[in-house]
């Protein structure tokens, strides 16, 4: 006696078929398959318009595909309704058979989520359509389409939602938190347009491809524009601190002037949100990942402009239109290397031309857009290795035995405001020890060391600091952590520095003597 499986798909259900069996006979054994490996199945309800009866069902004849039909009795034009369960990998082959004999604009088709099917037959077609490879996991052609309507909601729904996400994204950004900033990204409803402009192009479906870049361009638009509207009114209104210094908000600065790092994290958005969708799994994460790459520059952009930056403004913006090309190019990809195509064989041809342009257009504007990028990355890494160079060279200088009394506290590196080329404008060097008294020396010394390490004309600001030390103190312990040799200091808090009991007041020798601090 046969076997008789049962299946379980991974997923979650919307529906399911059981091919009635005698269950009077106790003694058909039961195989049970419980593997993620399995694909999930669909049941398919195909409407057959009249007189496409026969040719129908010979079809599934051919292809052993267990089915049931049920007679039209409405009197309409369609002599009944099929149901059968498939494969999900079977689910575009079969269909684009059938659509040969019957025109899908004349028949309604129906596909759902199977969980369970009891069949002697199924695991045979199961097997007929396993393959090794990703085209075993995707969904069909038909699914995917229609899962790039369904995520693109109505524009009123669209724009309402992109404009609150940036408004709480302008919000987190300002109180420098990343929880408020990850929030409004999970609100944003940015996966669907950015879907529906890569299955337009690779289905040949023009209404589709256009309708999602629309939707993507006028989101940006929103989003820039009410993050502005919202960050001047806060900053009018006295609802942020005033003076508030857009660069010491990390949250701010870092979108400000962006690197080239932030090229790939909109690139693995758009191949992780491509592959979640066409492979059935869930889009709700993959979704904050691309609002990620595109919400919060959008937000810096608007406070950016409410502040009356207009150079910082154009670097976020920079960012926000580099990252939905990206995101529109890596799911362009994603799609035709995982094998979609058009319906039709005709079609083919135009969707592959039509590809191989957008391809094109896309990569040409991502690399004129990453020059910028690469500049601001290139000016960056100028800083920090100018910064360190001169830290080596300080605490060598302080090794020497003319200056063994000091202690180098920290060295910091002022940075020019016009965004997003930061080159250094000042270096502060904060030194400690038991005199605190200046060496104009020292200051000559570092000060050619600055010179030397920057082509530009660099000021110099030596704080000197009073190490008010009481009793022996054993030398610390670099392994542990919480050991240390003096206070902390940060030269951006000096006033607090100098209310500290047991800390003299900061003497400075400022070298040259360019507002700094007195001479």
């Amino acid at each position: 006696m046969n076997d008789r499986y049962v299946r379980h798909c991974h997923r979650l259900p919307v529906g399911y078929i059981l091919r009635f069996f005698d269950t009077s006979d106790i003694s058909t054994p039961v195989v049970l398959f419980r593997s993620d490996r399995l694909p999930c199945m669909r049941l398919v309800q195909l409407t057959i318009p009249a007189g496409k009866r026969e040719t129908v069902l010979s079809i599934l004849d051919q292809k052993d595909i267990d089915y049931v039909v049920t007679d039209e009795t409405s009197g309409r034009e369609y002599d009944g309704v099929v149901y059968f369960p498939l494969p999900s990998s079977a689910v575009e082959p079969v269909l684009d058979e059938l659509h040969k004999v019957v025109d899908a604009e004349d028949a309604y088709t129906v596909i759902s989520d199977a969980k369970t099917v009891i069949s002697e037959d199924f695991s045979k077609l199961q097997e007929e359509y396993a393959r090794d490879d990703i085209d075993e996991e995707r969904i069909s052609r038909q699914e995917l389409e229609a899962e790039a309507r369904e995520l693109t909601p109505s524009f009123t729904i669209y724009a309402t939602m992109t404009l609150i996400s940036a408004i709480v994204a302008t919000a987190g950004l300002l109180l420098d938190s990343p929880a408020v900033v990850v929030g409004s990204m999970v609100i944003a409803p940015l996966i669907g347009p950015a879907l529906s402009a890569s299955v337009g192009t690779v289905f040949n479906q023009e209404d589709l491809f256009w309708k999602g870049l629309k939707y993507q361009a006028v989101g940006i638009l929103i989003a820039i524009a009410g993050a502005a509207v919202f960050a001047y009114i806060l900053r009018v209104t006295s609802m942020v601190p005033p003076g508030l210094d857009l660069t010491a908000v990390s949250e701010i600065e870092e979108r400000l002037a962006p690197d080239i790092l932030s090229l790939f994290v909109a690139l693995g958005a758009g191949v992780a949100g491509i592959l979640s969708i066409s492979t059935g799994l869930s889009v709700a994460l993959v979704g904050v990942m691309i609002a990620a790459a595109l919400i919060p520059p959008a937000a810096a952009a608007g406070i950016a402009i409410a502040w009356g930056w207009p150079m910082a403004a154009i670097g976020s913006t920079v960012l926000v239109l580099l990252n939905v090309i990206c995101v529109n190019l890596a799911g362009l990809l994603t799609l035709w290397y995982t094998g979609y195509r058009p319906e039709h064989w005709f079609e083919e041809e135009i969707a592959h031309r039509e590809t191989i342009r957008n391809v094109g257009v896309f990569a040409i504007i991502i690399l004129v857009l990453s020059v910028f990028l690469v500049g601001v990355t290139a000016t960056t890494y100028q800083v920090a290795v100018f910064e360190d160079n001169v830290e080596s060279d300080v605490e060598l200088l302080l090794e020497e035995p003319l200056f063994d009394e000091y202690v180098l506290l920290e060295i910091y590196v002022e940075r020019e405001q016009d965004f997003p080329f930061r080159q250094q404008n000042a270096v502060i060097v904060t030194v400690g020890s038991a005199e605190g008294d200046p060496t104009p020396l020292l200051a000559d010394q570092i000060n050619g060391i600055v010179e030397e390490h920057s082509d530009d004309d660099v000021a110099v600001q030596i704080r000197y600091v009073t190490i008010d030390q009481r009793g022996d103190t054993p030398e610390p312990d670099t392994e542990d952590p919480t050991a240390q040799s003096v206070e902390e200091y940060d030269p951006q808090h000096l006033s607090t520095q100098r209310e500290q009991p047991y800390v003299a007041s900061p003497k400075f020798a400022v070298n040259p003597c360019d507002g700094y601090g007195p001479c």
